[in-house]
């Protein structure tokens, strides 16, 4: 299985292997550094995504936050975002900085600019 969240940035990027796809179970997180970008990556449904982890609100890590029924929910203000697209839901007029990411061999891989 392998996506990308946004092919254009994926060209202007390096790919970094972050993570073994086998520890990111289905509707879960998990934090990740890559090239001193904080990263959380996610398993929504079965389909891994890749976020900065900071709330576009206040900058809160989001990996302290809640992740359930395909909902992040950030832990300081409670803003909550679509898991799959990284649309805001609650307020509805943000979004995540979304990065591309695809699972190979094994290994989650993500391209940060």
């Amino acid at each position: 299985m392998a996506s990308a969240n946004d092919a254009s940035t994926a060209t202007r990027a390096t790919w970094t292997d972050v993570y073994e796809a086998d520890e990111l179970w289905e509707d879960d997180m998990a934090a990740v550094t890559v090239r001193d970008t904080p990263v959380l990556l996610l398993d929504a449904g079965g389909e891994v995504r890749a976020y900065h982890n900071r709330c576009p609100h206040q900058a809160w890590p989001l990996d302290d936050g809640d992740f359930t029924d395909g909902v992040l929910t950030c832990s300081n203000h409670l803003w909550e975002f679509d898991a799959r697209s990284g649309r805001g839901i609650n307020p509805d007029d943000c979004a995540l900085t979304a990065y591309p990411v695809k699972v190979e061999n094994g290994r989650i891989w993500v391209a940060v600019p």
